[in-house]
């Protein structure tokens, strides 16, 4: 799929995306829909690499079995899989949309079914100074309510632009910035010191994922919260982040950790810590969206949503899976995550 509004982050610029999307079909009359969304930068996998793992893994292992059994599907795929998260996220999706029609339940409601909407910021690529107050200006008039500003590659530009956002936009809107892992530790504090003026109430990866003690000092130092995204894949990378203290809260991506299994057991874990969650995305469908977003509902320890990453794609064939109104996302009342081919 192509995208409307193509944009740039720290560390490459993004026009298309290709997304796989599962459909697993029972003698029961049901169809559960999984999606992948494979980054080489984020997950390692490429679409053709889904595909690969799909003909000579996933349909052979699935084909007869029991759809219900997910943990067993689960964990036999995880014997024979390569390192690949989104293939296991893809099929975590369409066995727990499965279990949601048999249920005739959405999945939020089957997870713990916290709330029933939530706020989602949506994404400013890095732009020039004018562009991205533009960019806001344009995004909060539709009725959004937090802005996820990119940045990483020039400090002193992004400094200017969020206090620009902010003047512009005012002091109702949440603010929340992504560096990418692009600023050095120099860079961070400056920028940590002019968000804190600035009102931004997130700064997202502002350094390598190699460096934890680097995060840990500008955890430590920063009035703003850290937020771990590219440092976060397993559930040992969050024990590290926590016993560390190299972040204040954790991004969850579906993509990244392999699916709403690891992602339920991460919330869990985060609860435990002390640290907050946000459940974030990588450029997907609306129904790889829409798994995040019931993720999102299920639990009260999700205290951010960044999930606009459907918002762009031209061609998407599962737009129906969720709704956005005001600036709040809201899951389909159907069974699993709403929508069947």
């Amino acid at each position: 799929m192509a995208l409307s509004e193509p944009y740039a982050i720290a560390y490459e610029d993004v026009s298309t995306v290709t997304n796989v999307i599962l459909c697993i079909d029972t003698d029961a009359g049901i169809t559960g829909v999984g999606c992948a969304a494979p980054g080489p930068l984020v997950t390692g996998e490429t679409a053709a690499a889904v595909q690969q793992h799909y003909h000579q893994v996933i349909e052979p292992l699935l084909r007869g079995a029991d759809p219900l059994r997910r943990a067993a599907v689960r964990s036999q795929l995880k014997a024979v899989l390569p390192p690949a998260p989104s293939t296991l996220a893809m099929v975590d999706m369409a066995l727990m949309d499965l279990m949601g029609k048999r249920a005739g339940l959405p999945v939020y409601q089957i997870l713990g079914g916290y709330r029933e909407r939530i706020v989602t910021s949506v994404t400013i690529g890095i732009l020039p100074e004018a562009d991205t107050v533009r960019r806001a200006l344009h995004f909060t008039s539709q009725g959004f309510r937090a802005l996820k500003i990119k940045g990483g590659r020039s400090v002193d530009e992004d400094i200017a632009r969020v206090a620009k956002v902010r003047e512009a936009a005012g002091p109702a809107i949440d603010i929340r910035f992504d560096a990418n892992e692009g600023f050095s530790e120099t860079d961070a504090l400056k920028f940590a010191a002019a968000a804190a003026d600035a009102g931004v109430s997130i700064i997202e990866q502002p350094t390598s994922r190699r460096d934890s003690g680097l995060m840990a000092r500008l955890t430590r130092s920063s009035r703003v919260p850290i937020m771990a995204d590219e440092s976060l894949i397993t559930i040992k990378d969050a024990i590290a982040l926590a016993g560390d203290d190299a972040a204040d809260m954790i991004n969850i991506k579906l993509m990244k950790v392999g699916g709403i299994t690891p992602a339920v057991h991460l919330m869990g874990l985060a609860a435990a810590l002390g640290m907050n969650v946000m459940v974030g995305c990588m450029d997907e469908a609306a129904i790889g969206i829409a798994a995040g977003l019931h993720v999102a509902l299920s639990h009260p320890i999700v205290r951010y949503a960044d999930l606009d990453g459907h918002l762009d794609l031209i061609g998407d064939p599962s737009g129906s899976a969720l709704t956005l109104s005001d600036g709040y996302l809201y899951p389909s009342r159907r069974p699993g995550f709403g929508w069947t081919p």
